[in-house]
């Protein structure tokens, strides 16, 4: 799911690229141009928003599935998962936070692309784990 989410918001990052380009080339006004360029950068902050929301929510199932299983593995394995869970849960963490800056629109782009970045990189870590020690 990491490489299929990473794809789903350079999707819509390239859309909104492509839908700026466009509106620029337009024959509008100034204001209209101005107006069309805010609505399409809320509507975009709306999508990876609803998908950081739908990784959060992956990332929480595997950071219960790694908890499960961290409990009938050795010593070694098992500290290899711990730490592999406690690097995701602080990714949901920082997840959280950005989805309320979203919200609260503090967020910028850079906090998205990392925010995303960071809670595939979890998942794909601790599935990596997972499927490693199953």
């Amino acid at each position: 799911m990491g490489k299929n989410s990473r794809f789903a918001v350079g999707a819509v990052i390239a859309a909104g690229i492509g839908y700026v380009a466009g509106i620029l080339t337009a024959p509008k006004s100034g204001k209209e141009t101005r107006h069309d360029i805010h609505d399409k950068a809320v509507q975009t902050k709306e999508e990876v928003a609803a998908k950081l929301e739908e990784l959060s929510g992956e990332l929480s199932a595997v950071i219960t599935t790694g908890k499960t299983r961290v409990k009938n593995l050795q010593s070694t394995a098992k500290e290899e998962v711990e730490k592999a869970v406690s690097a995701a849960v602080v990714a949901k963490d920082k997840t959280k936070d950005v989805l309320h800056a979203i919200k609260t629109g503090e967020a910028d782009d850079k906090d998205l692309k990392n925010a995303v970045k960071d809670v595939n990189k979890a998942i794909d870590n601790l599935k990596k784990y997972l499927d490693k020690h199953a």
